[in-house]
């Protein structure tokens, strides 16, 4: 009798082969991107996100990126030449926050000398290369394909790029300078952009305030959050259907505080159900008063500085802050009976996107870029875009609806692109460098030797010190990665197909100024694909934060199960743009299919490849069941899903192909008793190995390190050098009743068995009806649950029988005695 011995020696996967298959893939260089004009593949370029270097990736960040490169894997299969670069985003302010809290300086202080600002930058920097480092390992473990560049958003190339579009975008007449309400943070002390904004509800209290009208003396009565205000407060408003009002329009109220006049006029956006229907015009409580001021063509009066303070124009209220200053109107409008009452009142407050601190809203001379114009164009433009899933589109076209004012992008901080901007203090004139290199204003000598306006020397031309927002900088990524401004010939064949990869919390910022800066520099679209993902949570549904104290490092959980099995839950947690919840179950599941597969593969191992062979009709069913679902799994991943490819690999490999189809072609494959011709022989084994060959190259995005070791050993190449595989026309029009009956009948004799303690493997010796359409699989199913008489029925119910489920029956008789 011959003997079959494994060729997969070891019993089983251990989690520690992950790294001498990691060690192996570095050494053969196995896809990393190459560039050549004469490479005829088309080149797919994903705009990785650059993840901010201020600290490690919680179990959702590592997550996102392994998710990446599973479509990264999967589109290198399908013969595409992808570039897909990993470099850190290191600009803007958190990296200055945690620096300024860990040396405990004060950032403006020290730059007010260029010694001292190159201090603080080179203390950035460092925090940054070492927060990077983390980072970087993680990937790496998790066996995430990426080729690292070095060069983050602060590296000078970048930078250079950075300003090079900004000196395009000026010359357009797309950049211009202006003092105007802008956000303000002033612990930061920088102008921040809407979309940098976040709002936290806050218990505070609504005030009523007593008016005075002027024509008739009467008392009016108005609330407000922000008593603080009313030396800004330039006219009250109320909606023009308000019957209270309507017979005050015209007249003119006087502030109780300061005794200053103010219009009372209508304006249809008071809401008249707020307070009492009437609200005061300041400058600027909240945006609103923004656009009313706008709106109602009323001049503003500036009362906070960018200190957070009131200034002078507040009297009695100036030099305290915010909410000192609060605190002092209401006790003053108190002692003068101006005030009738106070109540809790809930409201949103909009905050520092990183320092969480109530933005002000103040008159700054900022850079603008203008949007406003283009919003109509964007509109028409993401139309052409392909959006996974497409429920996240409606998210982006609401904040371009949005969308009131011009993007201000010019910043007063320290680690950031320069602003590459001199200006000569003679003729006043705004002088721009030619792109190309990276400039730095506030210190490097200006590149003229005279003013070219005014031909005033060089001592007189003074160089600019903001720099830009650093969504100014990741706004142009897609181009960094494509070779904009620098290769031509890879821009031309690399910016075709770009893939944007992100999450659903950076639509407004990332994803939509990538948009705008892409089409104002080349007029197309940024992306041919938008992938958004969710929210990584916690086990039970919570976003991850340092001050909740339930962030979840990746690394235990990683050296304990394994980067594949890390993956398996990356992939199976969600489907594409719903949150995705941690799971260690999840992730355990991983490993064992690890596990499971190792041993499918050690089994299938046992026997050669034929080449001659016969199939039986359990051989075609299954085979044409693998093609069916093959065609699924492809169709999923090339709509940039990893959730089905894995549900449905893992529900065909396990619950059919181990549970199913090799315990019924074990007897035959071994064949020992010779009930099965050599050539039904071969069929099984060519039927396991034409299997698992496949389920091994479809699950190699998603699990490729268990997937490669398998391969290497049984197959003698990398499974990552593979094409994905085709669906087999020999197999596509094939039925698959024969093997979704076999599952049914399968599983009902086991269940039968074990009600009644039955070993598996022991003879059932009373009569089995089973339904016509097993009768092809017969000599399989006896041999497996050692059947001893079986009848098949095509329609009617054998009489005195009882139905055990999948289309069984046994005799009622035997059941019975059973």
């Amino acid at each position: 009798m011959e003997e079959y011995v494994p060729r997969l020696k070891e019993t089983r996967w251990s989690v520690e082969r992950e790294k001498e298959v990691l060690a192996k893939w570095e050494e053969e260089r196995i896809g990393v991107f190459e560039f050549s004009p004469e490479d005829l593949r088309e080149i797919i370029a994903i705009d990785t996100p650059p993840p901010y270097a201020s600290g490690k990736w919680h179990v959702g960040g590592a997550a996102h990126y392994a998710q990446i490169d599973m479509i990264t894997r999967y589109f290198r299969m399908k013969g595409y030449n992808v570039l897909v670069p990993f470099y850190a985003d290191r600009n803007g302010l958190p990296v200055e926050v945690q620096v300024e809290k860990k040396l405990g300086v004060n950032p403006h202080e020290l730059a007010k000398t260029p010694e001292g600002r190159e201090r603080f930058l080179e203390a950035c920097k460092s925090f940054l290369d070492e927060a990077e480092k983390d980072i970087v390992n993680v990937w790496r473990r998790l066996g995430c394909s990426f080729q690292y560049w070095v060069n983050g958003t602060d590296s000078p190339e970048y930078r250079a790029l950075t300003q090079a579009t900004f000196i395009e975008l000026y010359r357009k007449g797309l950049v211009y300078e202006a003092e105007r309400p802008v956000n303000w943070c002033p612990r930061c002390k920088t102008t921040l952009a809407d979309a940098e904004l976040e709002h936290e509800e806050e218990e505070g209290e609504l005030y009523y305030i007593k008016f005075t009208v002027k024509e008739t003396g009467e008392d009016l009565l108005v609330a407000t959050t922000r008593p603080e205000m009313l030396r800004a407060c330039k006219a009250l408003v109320y909606n023009p259907s308000d019957e209270r009002y309507v017979k005050y329009r015209g007249m003119h109220a006087v502030n109780p505080l300061y005794g200053h006049e103010m219009p009372i006029l209508e304006y249809n956006e008071v809401d008249p159900e707020f307070g009492t229907g009437l609200v005061m015009v300041c400058s600027y409580g909240d945006q609103v008063d923004v656009k009313m001021f706008r709106d109602l063509g009323l001049e503003p009066v500036t009362i906070i500085e960018k200190d957070g303070r009131l200034n002078s124009e507040a009297g009695v209220l100036a030099g305290l802050r915010v909410e000192e200053a609060r605190r002092k109107a209401v006790e003053l409008l108190e002692s003068m009976g101006r005030l009738l009452k106070r109540e809790k009142h809930v409201h949103s407050v909009p905050v520092c996107w990183r320092c969480k601190t109530p933005v002000q809203i103040i008159h700054s001379r900022e850079y603008f870029l203008k949007q406003l114009d283009f919003k109509t164009e964007l509109l028409e433009l993401i139309d052409l875009m392909d959006f996974k899933p497409l429920m996240h589109k409606k998210k982006l076209i609401d904040w371009i609806n949005s969308v009131s004012t011009d993007w201000p992008i010019s910043r007063d901080r320290y680690y950031a692109t320069e602003v590459p901007v001199w200006r000569c203090r003679k003729c006043g004139s705004v002088l721009l460098p030619e792109p190309g290199r990276y400039y730095r204003p506030w210190r490097d000598t200006p590149p003229w030797d005279n003013c070219p306006v005014c031909g005033a020397p060089k001592d007189e031309i003074e160089g600019e010190r903001k720099v830009f927002d650093t969504w100014f900088d990741s706004s142009i990524s897609v181009l960094y990665v494509t070779g904009y401004l620098r290769n031509p010939e890879l821009f031309k064949k690399a910016f075709r197909n770009t893939l944007r990869p992100q999450g659903q919390d950076i639509i407004r910022t990332w994803l939509y100024y990538t948009i705008l800066r892409t089409y104002q520099l080349t007029g197309q679209p940024a992306f041919k694909w938008v992938r958004i993902t969710g929210m990584g949570l916690d086990e039970k549904g919570e976003a991850m934060h340092k001050s909740k104290g339930n962030v979840i490092d990746p690394d235990p959980y990683v050296e304990k199960y394994g980067a594949d099995a890390f993956r398996y839950w990356a992939a199976a947690s969600s489907k594409l743009g719903y949150d995705y919840r941690f799971s260690e179950q999840l992730i355990k599941t991983g490993l064992l299919f690890a596990t499971k597969l190792w041993n499918i593969a050690r089994f299938v191992s046992s026997f050669p490849e034929p080449g001659d062979y016969e199939l039986r009709p359990i051989d075609r069913a299954t085979l044409a069941l693998f093609n069916k679902v093959l065609v699924q799994v492809d169709k999923a991943y090339s709509e940039l899903d990893v959730y089905e490819p894995a549900t449905l690999i893992y529900g065909f490999t396990w619950d059919y192909f181990a549970s199913n189809y090799i315990e019924l072609v074990k007897s035959r494959a071994y064949n020992r008793d010779d009930k099965y011709s050599r050539l039904e022989q071969y069929g099984a084994w060519y039927t396991l190995h034409y299997i698992l060959r496949r389920i091994l190259r479809m699950l190699a995005p998603i699990t490729p390190f268990v997937t490669d070791a398998i391969y290497r050993e049984l197959y003698g190449e990398s499974v990552h050098v593979q094409k994905f595989p085709e669906p087999d026309e020999e197999f596509a029009e094939a039925s698959t009743r024969l093997a979704e009956a076999v599952v049914e009948a399968n599983s009902a004799i086991w269940g039968y068995k074990k009600k009644r303690n039955m070993r598996l493997s022991e003879p059932l010796k009373i009569k089995v009806f089973l339904p016509s359409v097993l009768e092809e699989a017969l000599k399989e199913i006896v041999d497996l649950h050692k059947l001893e008489t079986v009848e098949f029925y095509e329609d009617a119910i054998p009489e005195d029988a009882v139905g055990i489920g999948g289309g069984v029956y046994v005799s009622e008789e035997g059941s019975e005695r059973e």
